[in-house]
């Protein structure tokens, strides 16, 4: 069986494609359910990693190379890509222990748009809790994910990878002070009530806005976002009654569609008397329309855009990378030692099967002879040469070939089968 991971990310695909192909909310479990049913002999395990920043299919294959292009193909046609190379010229495949030392990686925050970010370990958490429900999690990724958890935990307290990092969240703020002298003059609304929207609400709200609002699909989900921050919540279905009154929205739902149209904008502006509204969207799939940038009094900025802004502080954390690779590269080599063992088992099924079947044997002509009254220290020494002889009868003849399959024969009979001087 190999490992394989096959996807696309901030480096290799726009936030164009990224979004097609992102498995937002519930769809990921549906996206897991589907991949299970179709290529269920050819990746018999698999899980599915969606965030803003990539989309990541890691499986167990016992040939990466037809899985690769099936897996591209199942992308493109459940992503509705017209044309899969449309797609393939983006992807990125990763084999066996190029897979567990990106999985490390991708865990560590070593390969996140902000270096050092610790959310994606809780993604991919969720990652491999859902393929775990869906029966979609086998020997071999269950063990990958949990090697992969625990070097992310060695290396956030064995170095200071996240010590420098600059949030999305942080550089919202930066970018909203760069356009309004006072945050504490602004109306702020976040767009739903996830991990990221309480990320980003934090720091808002540490430089004391006027007002805070949230609004979410779910109303219990905001009011509870909203009361943790001081602030009011509202439906989604009030949006665009409500978006004039705020000077920043910051959006990150799982709709896998845009929630904040170009209509919706332009009649808020209208409102607002042409008075500037700052935007942050955070999703991907996007939840406001690209469009809206066109407007001359919005300014909109989408998860790429605020990636340029994280790389800040890049030298400091160097040498905190440097020592997370050692870690990494260590983890890698006991994993893939564990993977060979795991190799190794259906000869060592085979073996134990055909040593139990020359144990039969013999044990029944032994007790044949001893039925018929045979001298029983006879029967034993023929039982014991017997089964002496069926279990050297490999090794010997392999040793009687030349070359070096012979020394290698040799050298594992002397660790094998020391001698008894001792």
């Amino acid at each position: 069986m190999h490992l394989l991971t096959l996807g696309l990310n901030h480096t290799t695909a726009p936030l164009s494609l990224r979004e097609k192909v992102a498995f937002p909310g519930d769809a990921l479990r549906d996206a897991v359910a589907d991949l299970r049913s179709q290529l269920r002999t050819l990746v018999p395990e698999t899980a599915i990693l969606s965030t803003c920043n990539r989309t990541e299919i890691y499986c167990a294959t016992p040939d990466p190379r037809d899985a690769q292009a099936a897996i591209a193909g199942w992308m493109a046609h459940r992503n509705q890509i017209g044309a899969s190379a449309q797609l393939t010229e983006h992807l990125y495949a990763r084999p066996d222990d190029q897979a567990v030392r990106h999985a490390f990686r991708v865990a560590s925050g070593l390969d996140s748009m902000v270096l050092g970010e610790p959310q994606i370990l809780g993604q991919m958490k969720d990652a491999a809790r859902v393929a775990q429900e869906a029966d979609a999690l086998g020997t071999h990724l269950h063990q990958l994910f949990q090697r992969t958890f625990a070097v992310a935990k060695d290396v956030r307290s064995q170095t200071e990878i996240g010590a420098h990092s600059v949030s999305m969240a942080a550089a919202a703020v930066r970018l909203a002070q760069r356009l309004f002298e006072d945050l504490r003059e602004t109306s702020v609304l976040f767009v739903g009530a996830g991990e990221m929207i309480e990320l980003a609400a934090a720091h808002f709200v540490a430089q004391h806005p006027k007002r805070i609002t949230v609004a979410n699909r779910t109303a219990e989900r905001a009011e509870k976002v909203a009361q943790r921050f001081g602030g009011r919540s509202l439906r989604l279905a009030d949006l665009p009654e409500t978006l004039a009154e705020h000077d920043i929205v910051v959006s990150c739902t799982a709709s896998s569609l845009p929630i904040i149209g170009l209509g919706m904008v332009e009649r808020a502006l209208k409102a607002r008397r042409r008075k500037p509204i700052f935007m942050i969207d955070l999703a991907v799939p996007r939840d406001i329309e690209p469009e809206v940038a066109r407007l001359d009094d919005v300014f909109l900025y989408t998860v790429d855009d605020l990636g340029k802004l994280v790389q800040t502080g890049l030298e400091n954390r160097q040498a905190a990378v440097a020592q997370a690779e050692v870690i990494i590269e260590n983890r890698v080599g006991a994993f893939m030692n564990w993977l060979g063992s795991r190799q190794a088992v259906p000869s060592i099924r085979t073996l134990h099967a055909r040593g139990d079947a020359l144990k039969r044997a013999e044990l029944e002509r032994a007790r044949r002879l001893l039925a018929r009254g045979d001298d029983p220290m006879a029967v034993l020494e023929s039982l014991a040469s017997g089964l002496t002889a069926k279990f050297l009868h490999g090794p010997t003849t392999l040793l009687q070939r030349p070359g070096p399959e012979q020394m290698q024969v040799a050298g594992l009979i002397d660790r094998l089968l020391p001698d008894d001087r001792s």
